[in-house]
């Protein structure tokens, strides 16, 4: 026994030594930011100074990509002490290791009021249109999609320095008018997972996916006339811009998106000429220098490149958001006043509205034997319809009831089908309240609420012989209240910068028709061999590319426009009521949502084209702000790759970046030592912009707190000509002690014509 023991330690000795090798020899990647105006005078070039930092650490290790214009420096594989070591090194501003993203996965132009002879008199329809380039960083494109269709359209544009990089399955002629570009990057993929299978998966451009080609033609996409998924959403299809041309960049792959892949790509996607950038992805929230999505936004922005990401699809908790920056337009997500309608008849005689996209052979109209798949399975998460996890003899020749949750939608009635099932009700729970998301299932589903989930489940408990059916509805138009609020979309506050609102604004991100690769069906499923040209799916995701689109738009008409001029036409000329006035729902509660879910509030395309005044930044406006945040000068150097040194002697605050909201955190206005009892007094500056008429504004403000009293001074502003700025004050004296956590208000300023409205949050916590 005492033997056994003895070679039981010894073996866990052993064990425990390969893991502490293994801990220190396991190589990752890293990106290395180098102080390129620090390179030594012995090298003739900054790629040799990379590459001999380098070697002093690893003589194995070899450089996977060199940047030099989003950052000056590398990536490459190392192991974490090798990684430390390099850190010490002379030169090297930040050594990061590689972060994981992921994706955060028609009829919205005419919701979005960008058809008929309306739309076309706000937007010039003139050859500036077919000028814009759009890059989107994503999965890929599916050249052969309907959407890319290139007929019509002029020379490429000029400005334009990109190629149509070629693969076993992308050639040079997969490119056309429409798709200018195309290129792929997986050097930190591939480093992470090995060589790609290419019987799997396509070492080129192309989307094998889905995702990619989805949000390139919901900005983008041709006009394409017939569209429509199983005749779901039928009519025609367009991106938000439909003239301007796609550059695709693929980064994300099956393994998912690479921060050295998608540096790459954004570096790539500067060089060429884009005008817009779109990246409908996100990774673990981190300060700006230290997310490489901002970083690379931050060259991007300095160089006139409009930026979009998705806000991630965290909601409906708080405090959810990815892609913050405040030089990123970060976008939420809202339903549009279309659905797909399933209809439910359960055994007691109640009809109940759910979903559905599927298309095949429909259920008898006569009650079918119904089961909860909680009672159906042996499983401790059997209620969740997981693989294998259901009971056939429960389960044969009925419909079952299945909650959502930890595996995909479409996949739970694939589970159902195996057991011998026949139909599946999908019931949200509370994390997903009265949310309806529409699927193309492969067997007859309907998608329900959480409220009448409850009831079938209810239903079932107290019958000992339930029956149900279900009925298809098609499209149906005119859904009222439009949009809500997805509870799928994140929310604020804004984690990293509280005083900062965040999201920007929302637009369409659920069951959005768009165009789709010929590699899988709608469903994304091994299972699913069914071949579509469009598909519909929701998220942030596609509600980014809308504002994109939208982006390109503003950038056609008013080429003159910075990226921050453009976002805040499109957040101040949002709407956040209905024409009832009541305000914008949020469908995971039933109840107003607020600028934490909406930002701005839902966009609004023909008011943005002339939205009278806007808010600028400028790069140093930034780098202000950034002095605000306490960033060391080796920080800031990171982000905007220039030495920079705070005035010591200079109140930097983030109260004064001239952003077109507010957010007003007042505990940290109030001051760590300052009394608690005293009225907390805090003001914001702003100025505006005239891109319009000569016209005088004035302010109003409505406020749904009397314990925050908000003055703005001059109550009037008056611009005697276009590009004139003028500046005003916001005082905000707040209570101290009040009734709530969270309260808000909007400004807004006038001159008849146009109103300019920013909202306001206040936060106690």
């Amino acid at each position: 026994m005492e033997r056994l023991r003895l070679m039981f330690l010894s073996t866990l000795v052993l064990v425990l030594f390969h893991v502490l090798v293994d801990a220190g020899h396991n190589k990752k990647t890293y990106i290395i930011h180098m102080d390129k105006s620090n390179m030594p005078a012995d090298f003739d070039d900054h790629t040799q100074w990379y590459d001999s930092s380098l070697k002093l650490v690893s003589e194995s290790a070899n450089v996977l990509y060199t940047y030099n214009t989003v950052i000056h420096g590398y990536s490459t594989q190392l192991t974490a002490d090798e990684a430390k070591s390099l850190e010490q090194q002379p030169g090297i501003l930040s050594v990061h290791e590689e972060v994981r993203y992921e994706l955060h996965t028609t009829r919205s132009p005419t919701f979005l009021g960008l058809e008929g002879r309306e739309s076309r008199s706000f937007f010039l329809q003139t050859e500036a249109r077919s000028e814009v380039i759009i890059g989107v960083l994503d999965t890929g494109v599916w050249p052969e999609s309907k959407s890319f269709d290139g007929t019509g359209l002029g020379p490429v544009p000029t400005s334009w320095k990109g190629e149509c990089q070629t693969g076993k399955t992308f050639d040079a002629s997969s490119c056309n008018r429409k798709l200018i570009g195309a290129r792929f990057f997986s050097k930190g993929y591939e480093a992470a997972f090995g060589a790609i299978d290419e019987t799997a998966e396509s070492k080129s451009p192309r989307d094998d996916d889905g995702h990619g080609t989805h949000t390139a033609t919901t900005a983008a996409g041709t006009v394409v006339t017939g569209a429509s998924l199983f005749g779901y959403a039928a009519g025609t299809a367009h991106g938000m811009a439909s003239h301007a041309r796609v550059a695709a960049y693929k980064v994300c792959w099956a393994g998912g998106c690479f921060s050295s892949d998608i540096l790459a790509g954004m570096e790539q996607a500067v060089i060429d000429g884009v005008n817009v950038l779109s990246l409908s992805l996100g990774g673990t929230i981190s300060d700006y220098y230290r997310d490489i999505v901002a970083i690379g936004a931050f060259s991007a922005a300095s160089q006139g490149i409009f930026v979009s990401c998705s806000a991630g699809n965290g909601g409906p908790s708080a405090g959810t958001l990815s892609n913050v920056a405040p030089w990123i337009t970060t976008v939420g997500a809202g339903t549009m006043d279309r659905e797909f309608p399933a209809y439910i008849s359960i055994g007691n005689g109640k009809k109940l509205n759910g979903v559905s996209l599927y298309c095949g052979k429909a259920l008898p109209s006569s009650l079918m034997p119904l089961v909860y798949a909680g009672n159906a399975s042996q499983a401790s998460n059997g209620n969740l319809c997981t693989s294998g996890s259901l009971i056939p003899e429960k389960v044969a020749g009925k419909i079952v009831v299945c909650e959502r949750g930890m595996n995909a939608r479409a996949q739970k009635g694939l589970v159902v089908k195996d057991a011998g099932g026949i139909g599946m009700i999908l019931a949200n729970t509370d994390t997903y309240g009265d949310e309806l998301v529409a699927d193309a299932h492969l067997i007859p589903t309907a998608a329900v609420g959480q409220t009448d989930g409850d009831l079938i489940k209810q239903y079932i408990a107290s019958n000992s012989n339930p029956t149900a059916t279900i009925a298809f509805g098609g499209t149906k138009l005119g859904v009222q209240p439009s949009p809500v609020v997805a509870a799928f979309s994140s929310r604020g506050p804004n984690p990293i910068t509280p005083g900062i609102l965040k999201p920007d604004l929302i637009a369409p991100g659920v069951n959005i028709l768009a165009g789709w690769t010929g590699k899988v069906g709608p469903t994304g499923l091994q299972e699913d061999t069914r071949n579509v040209g469009f598909n519909i799916i929701s998220g942030t995701s596609m509600s980014c590319p809308h504002v994109s689109g939208l982006a390109a738009l503003l950038k056609a008409a008013h080429p003159e426009w910075s990226p921050a001029a453009i976002r805040s036409a499109l957040m101040t000329t949002s709407y956040s009521t209905y024409k009832n006035g009541k305000t914008i729902e949020d469908v995971a509660t039933g109840m107003p949502s607020t600028p934490f879910d909406y930002g701005a509030g839902h966009v609004n395309p023909t008011a943005a084209v002339n939205p009278g005044l806007v808010y600028d930044l400028t790069v140093d406006d930034y780098i202000n702000l950034l002095c605000a945040l306490d960033y060391s000068p080796s920080m800031i150097k990171v982000i905007a790759k220039r030495d920079i040194s705070c005035d010591k002697n200079k109140e930097y605050r983030v109260a004064d970046l001239n952003y077109p909201s507010f957010a007003i955190p007042l505990e940290t206005a109030r001051g760590e030592h300052a009394d608690s009892s005293a009225p907390i007094v805090t003001r914001y500056t702003r100025t505006l912009t005239n891109v319009g008429n000569p016209a005088t504004y004035k302010a109003s403000v409505s406020s749904e707190t009397r314990e925050v009293k908000i003055l703005v001074e001059p109550q009037t502003l008056t611009f005697s000509r276009k590009n004139e700025k003028k500046t005003y004050t916001v005082t905000f004296t707040a209570s101290s002690k009040p009734s709530g956590t969270t309260s808000f208000a909007r400004l807004e300023w006038s001159d008849g014509q146009h109103i300019v409205a920013s909202p306001i949050a206040f936060s106690w916590t």
